[in-house]
C-alpha cells in the first residue's frame, strides 16, 4: 500500500478546515488531493480530536509490531 504524503496531523488539520465551513472542492484544490481521498479521510478520521488521533497512532504501531512478531 502506498504511503500517504500527508501525515495524520496534516489530514486532521485539513478536516478542521472543512468543519469550519470551507468548501470541499476548494480544500482539495488547495492541497492537491482528489475528492475521493478527502471523503476517505473524512470517513476514517472524521469526528476525532487530537487525543483520539494519538491513541489511534499508538494502536496502529502496536498492531504493526504484533504482526511482525507473528510473521517471524
Amino acid at each position: 500500500m502506498k504511503k500517504s504524503k500527508f501525515s495524520e496531523h496534516q489530514i486532521f488539520n485539513i478536516l478542521k478546515e472543512y468543519e469550519s465551513g470551507k468548501a470541499t472542492k476548494d480544500i482539495c484544490r488547495e492541497h492537491g488531493t482528489s475528492a475521493a481521498t478527502f471523503y476517505q479521510w473524512k470517513q476514517k478520521y472524521g469526528g476525532m480530536d487530537a487525543q483520539h488521533l494519538k491513541e489511534l497512532k499508538v494502536l496502529q504501531e502496536e498492531n504493526a509490531r504484533l504482526k511482525r512478531i507473528i510473521r517471524n
